[in-house]
């Protein structure tokens, strides 16, 4: 549906009013030891509305029509009233500027890979491990794709269509262990915002990836457990990033201050070292497009950088209309749903630590006895700020050298403490794009960073 076609429907509609048609298609390949276990297509779309009259109703229907359109509208607003007249609240309390007018962001119009195509490129990936590898325990190729194709209309103006596309692929490997145990490693996943024919083509280009990951799970199968306790780590960007989103991000996004993150008693007081500085970026960043560029939020605003940390001082949280409403902030374009049938949360787009000046040789030959830690994998992180995640891949560091490699650990601490030490900041930047974030519905999200240098809490012996 057009944005025209959403923006008629609500003419009739008093209140403030939001209206939204989508279709999300997810893509999986997966291939175990040589054997497709997973082959799949999934399309889901529809549309669904929100009204404020001093409450927010809200309804959807799995059908994008004008009739459906109107349906949905009807209920929500029923709803709305139902709701305000329960509390007594009469009016919407929220942000009703920023409206997004005239952004487009369609599907770009190219040649479509078949689904035989994307199989061959997992089986040619497959091919090579097996036949350069054959002592491997297990090899794990996957493909994963989705496309969120959007279409909002907000009674006051707005009016959006966007089309966001991701897909990677990742190879995990598993190899016994020097005491008979399995030991694993994934591949840094490849690619990131786009399609597959934007990113894949000829399979040899991933070649180099997946023989640097074997050379690691090598190493790693001779690692030693690291000393446990606080010690001082130089954290890889794909590190970095995941810590930027999970122990920073989510307690400064404003739904959750309000119920009570402790970023709420922190607004403008210094909550890092002055090199730390983290912005949620909107689309584009250091002048190139962000992994996941959001150009308009679901609640119509037009998306911008929400500055988070600015040289050690917490200067902003994320909002969504309502939020920014009653913190007197501007919304950026944070309100985003997963599905059609979800409705807007306060979410993350491209969170990122900002480079710094030093390079990345310098802040490993600057520690005596530390370690430097990567791959991330499972991890947690609450409203307090406190972490803990996992790390897949870590070397000892030894007068300022790289020294044996770790067996799996982990990293932990409170963010805000944490973050006080970091004493330098490397002058590159990695994004990671292929995950997703689980706040109450799944998001794709983009996060990202240089390596920082640190005191964090390392588990081991």
């Amino acid at each position: 549906m057009t944005p025209k076609e959403l923006t008629a429907a609500l003419g009739g509609i008093a209140d403030y009013a939001e209206v939204r048609a989508q279709t999300n298609t997810s893509t999986a390949i997966q291939m175990l030891n040589g054997n497709l276990t997973v082959n799949t297509v999934n399309t889901t779309g529809g549309v669904s509305a929100r009204v404020n009259a001093g409450m927010w109703g809200f309804a959807s229907a799995p059908e994008q029509t004008a009739e459906s359109v109107k349906t949905v509208l009807d209920a929500a607003r029923r709803n709305a009233l139902f709701l305000s007249g329960k509390t007594g609240r009469k009016g919407p309390e929220l942000h009703t500027g920023f409206h997004a007018k005239g952004i487009s962001v369609p599907r770009k119009e190219k040649p479509h890979a078949s689904a035989a195509d994307k199989l061959g490129f997992i089986r040619a990936l497959d091919s090579y491990i097996q036949k350069k590898y054959p002592a491997l325990v297990s090899r794990h190729v996957v493909l994963s794709g989705i496309t969120m194709e959007k279409t909002v209309a907000v009674s006051g103006g707005a009016e959006a269509h966007t089309f966001l596309p991701r897909t990677t692929v990742y190879v995990q490997f598993s190899a016994e262990g020097k005491e008979g145990a399995p030991v694993d490693l994934m591949m840094e996943p490849a690619g990131g915002g786009g399609e597959y024919e934007d990113l894949f083509g000829d399979p040899a280009a991933l070649y180099g990836s997946i023989d640097e990951c074997y050379e690691s799970l090598m190493k790693k199968r001779e690692g030693v457990r690291p000393e446990g306790g606080v010690k001082t780590c130089v954290l890889a960007p794909d590190l970095a990033g995941i810590l930027a989103h999970e122990a920073v991000g989510h307690t400064v996004e404003c739904d959750l201050v309000r119920g009570g993150s402790v970023a709420g008693k922190l607004l403008n007081q210094t909550v890092a070292s002055e090199k730390v500085s983290i912005t949620d970026f909107a689309h584009t960043a250091f002048g190139q497009a962000c992994p996941i560029p959001v150009y308009a939020d679901d609640e119509g605003v037009e998306a911008r950088d929400a500055v988070l940390i600015d040289k050690g001082v917490l200067k902003g949280y994320m909002h969504n209309r309502r939020t920014a409403y009653e913190y007197g902030a501007e919304p950026a374009g944070n309100a985003r749903a997963f599905a059609f049938s979800d409705e807007p949360l306060i979410r993350m787009r491209n969170t990122c630590i900002l480079p710094g000046s030093d390079k990345l040789a310098d802040l490993i030959a600057s520690v005596e006895d530390g370690y430097y830690l990567s791959h991330p994998t499972n991890g947690q992180a609450d409203m307090t700020g406190e972490f803990m995640f996992g790390v897949g891949l870590g070397f000892e560091i030894k007068n300022g050298k790289l020294g044996r490699a770790l067996t799996d650990t982990t990293v932990s601490g409170v963010a805000f403490e944490m973050l006080k030490t970091v004493t330098g900041v490397s002058d590159d930047l990695q994004w990671i794009a292929s995950g997703t974030c689980g706040k109450k519905q799944m998001m794709v999200v983009g996060m990202g960073g240089p390596a920082v240098l640190c005191r964090i809490n390392v588990g081991g012996e």
